[in-house]
């Protein structure tokens, strides 16, 4: 590769790739997932890869990847067993992971939430409560006032709308209550993920909004929160930006404008005030008035890597550093990986010669996981797992975002 063809980064830009507490870590029984899975209304979760045991094998791997970050959740129904009661010896495990995470040069960037509930929370109404922000934000602030040694960067929460849509609006995720008679974005379902055949009749939706509305009010007190108790951690959203475009139809614009409305900038109009920078997750597009055909992801996805240009200048909108918190394919034949990688970042190397102010990239995942309501057979992970021995194998396509993360550059 000759250094004068490469496109480089800004140079504190960090590379890494994510993972969540109950996709990777198993053994986790009491959150609202598990008890899902026990009824048989998700797949079973159950020993996952083991991550909670096999970290630092796992962090031995993404540093010989080249990576300098990495992005990852913490168990709240660990860390909060029961209500107002914290367990020490979980928190003390996460002590264990950033300091894993430290020794190999590499950045912990913790995300505080990411889906998954307690049981005392979620069978107590979770964020239909009308104290849920106060729990939250109380939550947030005891992980952070135990982890403010080793972690100054912080997400509240992960994908807040996909939380709420799913769970109050398709009815496909805890805990299953569903609105729509039909699923106007229907883009984000895949196979049997998108059938709500546990959602018994319709709900009003007022408790979709209500959720929305109060899980922007946790955002904005978990911030105020982590704050007082380290005003030097950088705290962020993760929002999961859908990217709706259009061809010249003056219809088809306005439905695109309106639909980028609803999924994306009605939730950042209440939060951004409260984030010291974003975290974009990007993995799907919708064009109205396109009669085109592209080429699936094993989720049944478009392969659209070069949409994240357009999402990252949504978001740059807001003026706040940036980050890709997650952005990925599941491809279990590692045949459009390595492409979608170099061609995905390629365009958020565009995105910042035109003014987005990008700090770093996150792919997901670094491992494959159980990838919620799907199980464990989508494949996202640049780390092959083998759900019988454990075994990881690194993917050739691991390499080709490896030589991107040293370099610091793509071509």
């Amino acid at each position: 590769m000759q250094q004068d063809s490469l496109k480089k980064f800004p140079k504190d830009f960090f590379w890494g790739a994510g993972t969540s507490s109950y996709q990777v870590e198993g053994g986790i029984e009491n959150n609202d997932w598990a008890k899902a899975g026990r009824e048989g209304r998700v797949p079973v979760c159950g020993i996952a890869c083991d991550h909670y045991h096999r970290y630092e094998e796992d962090f031995d791997i993404a540093k010989s990847l080249g990576q300098t970050a990495h992005r990852f959740s913490i168990e709240w129904a660990r860390i909060e067993p029961e209500d107002g009661k914290f367990d020490m010896e979980a928190i003390q495990h996460y002590q264990k992971v950033c300091k894993a995470l430290q020794k190999r040069g590499i950045r912990p960037d913790i995300t505080l939430w990411h889906f998954t509930l307690p049981l005392w929370f979620s069978e107590t109404g979770g964020f239909e409560r009308k104290d849920s922000p106060e729990i939250f934000s109380r939550y947030c602030a005891f992980v952070v006032e135990h982890l403010k040694e080793y972690c100054h960067h912080y997400a509240t929460m992960n994908e807040p709308i996909v939380f709420a849509s799913n769970g109050w609006n398709r009815g496909t995720w805890p805990p299953f209550k569903r609105f729509s008679l039909f699923d106007f974005l229907s883009i984000t379902n895949s196979g049997r993920q998108h059938k709500a055949r546990y959602a018994k009749g319709l709900k009003p939706f007022f408790l979709y909004l209500r959720v929305v509305k109060h899980l922007a009010q946790a955002h904005n007190l978990a911030y105020d929160a982590i704050k007082h108790v380290l005003r030097a951690s950088d705290v962020s959203i993760v929002k999961h930006v859908i990217l709706f475009r259009s061809n010249k139809n003056p219809i088809n614009i306005l439905i695109a404008q309106f639909i980028n409305w609803w999924w994306t900038y009605r939730f950042m109009n209440k939060v951004y005030k409260k984030c010291d920078s974003v975290g974009l997750n990007y993995y799907l597009q919708k064009k109205f008035g396109d009669r085109a055909t592209y080429i699936k992801t094993d989720m049944d996805w478009d392969i659209y890597p070069e949409g994240i240009y357009d999402c990252l200048m949504m978001l740059a909108r807001y003026n706040k550093p940036l980050f890709v918190s997650e952005a990925g394919i599941a491809d279990a034949k590692d045949d459009r990986r390595g492409t979608y990688i170099t061609t995905q970042v390629n365009a958020v190397w565009r995105a910042i010669q035109n003014g987005a102010d990008v700090r770093g990239h996150f792919y997901w995942s670094l491992l494959d996981n159980y990838e919620w309501a799907l199980g464990f057979e989508k494949r996202f992970g640049l780390v092959k797992i083998d759900y019988t021995t454990l075994e990881r194998k690194i993917r050739p396509s691991a390499y080709i975002y490896k030589t991107i993360c040293e370099q610091n550059a793509v071509q």
